[in-house]
């Protein structure tokens, strides 16, 4: 019996990459999956169908059970229907994955307004929207007196957690959706309903692209050496996350090749105090004790 036998997932923006990966490894586990897709290009332009039903006629030939589907989970009413869609084709949801993702990598001085929405939209907003309509399902049948083991896995990033020149927008939808997490799993959890992130490192046609990275993701020229940067590698944590049996929530985890890291949340560290207002000549004096340099002025 797989990890996830009995289990009902979606799985956002599964058509290829890391996607692609989780939706095979789910249903190897026994899961059963809604492949979304909407097909798009990697700046997000277009309407290509066929990832997702390819990856659909994958795991049916293995003998898995999945369907597509192409909402657009970034609208309301796509993401609506696309909970409705799991429910009604396989009585249930456990898992929502949210994956899906674009790329509009710019400077900030050479970045569109367009730019900066189209990435918001399709990440942050096209977390938040499934998230909310999962989560209601969720809360009805708690409130209803059933017993739910439900997880939401979310997708962020170092580019978000730790900064990446070049892509603005997209750090800053990553670093949000860092945030979604912790605030979703505080909000949920009485409702039965765990939510964790991951930011992984992997080949993929964004990782291709993005500064800095597009010549280290290649696969190694020997085919005996361990490719840390197939997408494959992440798929297990991610599964391992969803499963009944886990009961980590909260958490945003680095993955990449076979290491997996736990990423600290933001934290308050050295304090400068005292009990009445401080004057700006003062704080000029005593801010260097924030970065061990007391009584050093910052530059």
């Amino acid at each position: 019996m797989g990890a996830l036998e009995g289990r009902v997932a979606i799985i956002t923006g599964a058509g290829r990459g890391i996607g692609r990966e989780h939706a095979l490894l789910f249903a190897a586990e026994g899961a059963k999956v809604v492949v979304n897709d909407l097909g798009a290009a990697l700046d997000g332009s277009g309407d290509d169908r066929s990832p997702a039903e390819q990856v659909v006629d994958e795991i049916r030939s293995a003998g898995g059970e999945a369907i597509a589907n192409d909402d657009d989970v970034a609208q309301w009413e796509g993401g609506k229907r696309l909970v409705e869609v799991a429910v009604e084709t396989f009585g249930d949801l456990h898992i929502l994955v949210n994956n899906a993702g674009i790329l509009r990598d710019r400077v900030i001085v050479n970045m569109t307004e367009d730019d900066w929405d189209s990435v918001m939209h399709v990440h942050l907003k096209g977390h938040f929207v499934p998230t909310r309509h999962a989560a209601a399902y969720w809360r009805e049948r708690s409130k209803a007196g059933e017993d739910v083991h439900a997880v939401i896995i979310n997708t962020s990033s170092t580019s978000g957690l730790l900064g990446n020149p070049g892509q603005a927008n997209y750090g800053a939808a990553k670093a949000g959706i860092a945030a979604l997490t912790v605030i979703a799993a505080q909000e949920l959890g009485r409702y039965g309903v765990r939510v964790n992130a991951i930011a992984p490192a992997a080949r993929t046609r964004m990782t291709e692209t993005t500064p800095g990275l597009s010549d280290i993701v290649k696969a190694p020229a020997e085919e005996s050496q361990f490719d840390v940067w197939d997408p494959a590698n992440v798929s297990p944590l991610v599964a391992y996350l969803a499963t009944e049996g886990c009961d980590l929530t909260g958490r945003i985890f680095f993955v990449q090749g076979g290491t997996v890291r736990n990423f600290q949340n933001w934290t308050m560290t050295e304090t400068i105090d005292r009990p009445a207002r401080w004057s700006v000549a003062e704080l000029a004096a005593e801010m260097g004790a924030l970065d061990g340099q007391v009584g050093e002025p910052r530059g």
